[in-house]
């Protein structure tokens, strides 16, 4: 197994954990979904990876799209209004979804940290 497959293997196994979790929260906040999502786990292992992979890099697109937002207001109303807080500017989220996207981000960023670690691995091999 090369550098590659291994790179493609943690991220296929990121989107998995991400599609996962996304599930699970589903789950809790839906007895309709809890219901269907307790059906899917009787599917074979394939077919139920494949589809939290797939779950997964939605759930990892919608974050980045998220997350590219915040940054980019954060930038425009400091650049026009260094005075001005930025939490004014939108409703805040309750507590627990900021912590909640708090921990994502924390999650995120070590997992690329690892992924960027094992590519400078795979370029000085």
């Amino acid at each position: 197994m090369n550098t590659e497959e291994i790179l493609q293997t943690a991220q296929k196994g990121f989107h998995i954990t991400l599609g996962a979790t996304a599930t699970l929260i589903e789950s809790l906040q839906d007895a309709q979904k809890r219901e269907e999502n307790a059906a899917k786990l009787r599917q074979d292992w394939q077919t139920l990876s494949e589809e939290l992979a797939l779950k997964g890099r939605t759930t990892e697109q919608e974050a980045r799209v998220f997350v590219d937002s915040i940054m980019n207001r954060q930038s425009q109303s400091s650049s026009t209004s260094p005075n001005t807080s930025s939490t004014a500017s939108g409703p805040a989220a309750p507590p627990e979804v900021q912590q909640d996207i708090q921990s994502l981000t924390e999650q995120l960023a070590s997992l690329r940290q690892e992924l960027e670690r094992l590519r400078n691995e795979r370029s000085s091999n």
